[in-house]
Parts: structure tokens; sequence; C-alpha cells
């Protein structure tokens, strides 16, 4: 689904590069862009209560009750506690994989070679697990805490043997997916390329992101009516700003 609220006046913007990672907490009634520049983008994103980091997000549950493995505009992602974390209000992309997850440092070096620091300095070849742990110590989370992650921009898909299959050129240059919080939401980010993307060269993607406020949630009705149990999930969340 292609279509977006018309933007309001942006609050900030922050560029993302390749093999980057960043947290940060969005506020209820905020909305927050990402953009894929170049195409070929991929960013894995975890989510929690700001307020009560034990809550975090469930992608098995946020397939689960919305009858589908391709999460896209229409689409929550819910906590643990049955609460909508986030909610996807638009996307020009189409697809975003729950599936894949992060490599770790062994992984990536063995993909890609070794990259090291001594050689590379800031451009050495980064890994999904130290990079969301990274952003993760920050707010007192270990790895105890990281959790199943969503990639987005990244396609994989299922055949009828069961097999995944990652689908390239799913993201191009351009291709954005928003974000609607309806509750204050810490949000952890990695650009890296996806793990089971083909491509031998270590080259991950930048991503531009943008924050926005949103006059009412009137942006939510799409993932509201999309499913009976958003509509749930939605008067969960809003039971905690009574």
């Amino acid at each position: 689904m292609t279509a977006s609220l018309t933007l309001r006046p942006t609050l900030y913007e922050e560029l993302l590069p390749g093999g980057g990672h960043t947290s940060f907490v969005l506020k209820r009634g905020q909305l927050l862009r990402l953009s894929d520049l170049e195409g070929g983008a991929n960013v894995s994103l975890l989510l929690l209560n700001a307020a009560e980091k034990s809550e975090r997000l469930n992608l098995p549950d946020s397939l689960k009750c919305q009858h589908t493995a391709k999460l896209t505009a229409g689409h929550c992602l819910y906590s643990d506690m049955g609460r909508v974390l986030a909610a996807i209000t638009a996307d020009t992309c189409g697809w975003h994989d729950s599936f894949g997850g992060v490599l770790n440092a062994d992984e990536v070096a063995e993909k890609y070679g070794q990259g090291r620091y001594q050689e590379l300095r800031n451009g050495f070849f980064r890994n999904g697990v130290d990079n969301l742990l990274v952003e993760m110590g920050k707010w007192n989370l270990n790895l105890q805490d990281l959790l199943m992650c969503l990639n987005l921009f990244s396609k994989v898909t299922a055949d009828s043997d069961g097999r995944l299959h990652f689908q390239p050129g799913n993201s191009k240059a351009g291709d954005y997916i928003e974000l609607y919080a309806p509750m204050d939401t810490l949000v952890v980010l990695s650009a890296l390329q996806h793990p089971m993307d083909p491509d031998p060269a270590y080259a991950p993607k930048p991503v531009q992101l943008s924050w926005h406020k949103v006059d009412s949630d009137g942006i939510s009705v799409l993932c509201r009516s999309s499913r009976p149990e958003n509509a749930r999930g939605f008067h969960n969340t809003e039971r905690l700003y009574i």
C-alpha cells in the first residue's frame, strides 16, 4: 500500500549510515518514517515499552493474530502484553521480513571476511548482534533481553517444502515505511544486510529517519479496522493512558 498521510512539519531528521545503529523513544502520537535512500536497504528493528522494558515486541503473536507472515501497511506490531507498540500506517515496499534475524560476529567473518578495525577503521565489518547490544546497553538492557527482530525492507518467502528464500530487489530507492506510536515505544535499529542476502560483499545501505507529529490518531484507522484483533490491541494500549 502506497498511501500516506500528508506529513506535518518534520520534528527531526537523521541519517542512519550503512552499518550504523541507533535507539530512541518514539513518543505516543509521533510517526517515524524510514526511507531507503539507495535501494536494497535492510534495517533490523526491535521495539519495547519505553516505560516498562520487560514488555517487548512479540513477532509470533503479531503474525498469528493478524493471520499473516507478510507485514505491511495496515498491520500492527504487538508486545507480549497484547498492546500495539507501533502501527504500520504506510508502506511503499510491501513486505518486511520477520524470519531472518541478524548475524553475529563469527557469521559475518565467515560470510564477508575479517574486515577488522585495525585495517578499515570506521569501515570495519559490523554485525547485527553487537550493533543491537550496543544500543540496548544504553537502556540498561543486555544479551538476555535480545529478542526477535523485524527486518524492514527485506522479503523472505517460503516454498511448498517450507524452505525460506530471500528475494533480492524488494526495496527500491525512495521506498519508505511509516510507524505510528500509540504508546511511548523504545526503538532500536541496526542498518546491516539481511543474513540471507546472497551478495558476497559487505555493503550495508543507509536509511533516512524522520520524525513527525500527527494531529490525531485518525492515521491509525487502517490498522484498527484491518483485523478485529487490532481494535482490541489498540484498546489494550489506550487503557495505559486513562
